[in-house]
């Protein structure tokens, strides 16, 4: 068997003395891994930096297979966050966050596309953590987990939304949660509004992704979320994830 196709390097781990075994997402072959042989020679091993787009040809006996892959180098974006430690650490947590969560060899195009986007945003100019958080919302969508935002759930308004419920991920607006409010999780306005962040909406951001994030590791079989979202988190300044078990919730 053999195919060909774009892909977003996710990770390359050693086998043997000079192979890796690499793992891409891409558009239709979702995350795939592949033996690389000889990826570890100089000049090769800065191929499969995790962010980087490929081509990549991937050829098995079977389907099953872990099959080989050959890929050739089409936009080298880790060369470009080098130097640049929140921008490397938001690669390296795009990478580690769809490695962890994607089902292997599933399509997940709105995935793939949200992390091409993301990646070429974190690689370019400008501020890139709004755009980092609406990916991660797209992560949760699209592995079940999704967050409804868009009316309350208690009283179906659209307006005045300011909590989101940890047990359905649905949005609730103030007048809806009364004496609840404290035991629910704050809702940013920008995710909903389309308003510009500040500071402290962001870090209230990924505070309520993490706690979603959080839970479905858990679901998987998981403590914990991978060390490089956390390396994020640090660089970010942010405050501690609340932990997905001891909340209450609306019925």
């Amino acid at each position: 068997m053999r195919w060909v196709d774009e892909g977003v390097v996710l990770s390359a781990r050693p086998w043997g003395e000079t192979s890796r075994v690499v793992q891409l997402l891409t558009p239709e072959h979702g995350r795939h891994a592949g033996l690389v042989r000889g990826a570890s020679a100089a000049g090769r091993a800065p191929i499969y930096t995790p962010g980087n787009r490929v081509n990549a040809q991937w050829s098995g006996r079977l389907p099953e297979h872990l099959g080989h892959f050959t890929c050739e180098l089409v936009d080298a974006r880790a060369a470009r966050v080098l130097h640049h430690p929140l921008r490397l650490a938001a690669v390296s947590s795009v990478c580690a966050l769809a490695e962890w969560f994607l089902a292997e060899r599933e399509p997940a195009p709105a995935v793939h596309a949200a992390s091409e986007a993301i990646l070429d945003r974190l690689t370019g100019a400008g501020d890139w953590r709004a755009d980092y958080v609406f990916w991660e919302l797209t992560l949760l969508r699209e592995t079940g987990a999704g967050l409804d935002l868009t009316h309350c759930a208690v009283t179906g308004s659209t307006d005045d939304l300011t909590y989101v419920s940890p047990k359905t991920g649905r949005a609730v607006s103030r007048s809806g949660a009364g004496s609840w409010a404290p035991r629910l999780l704050s809702l940013p306005r920008f995710l909903h509004a389309g308003t510009a962040p500040g500071r402290d909406d962001l870090l209230s951001a990924l505070e309520l992704t993490g706690y979603f994030l959080h839970r479905n590791a858990v679901a998987h079989g998981r403590r914990a979320l991978p060390p490089a979202r956390m390396r994020l988190l640090d660089g970010l300044d942010t405050r501690p994830q609340p932990e997905a078990a001891g909340r209450a919730d609306l019925p």
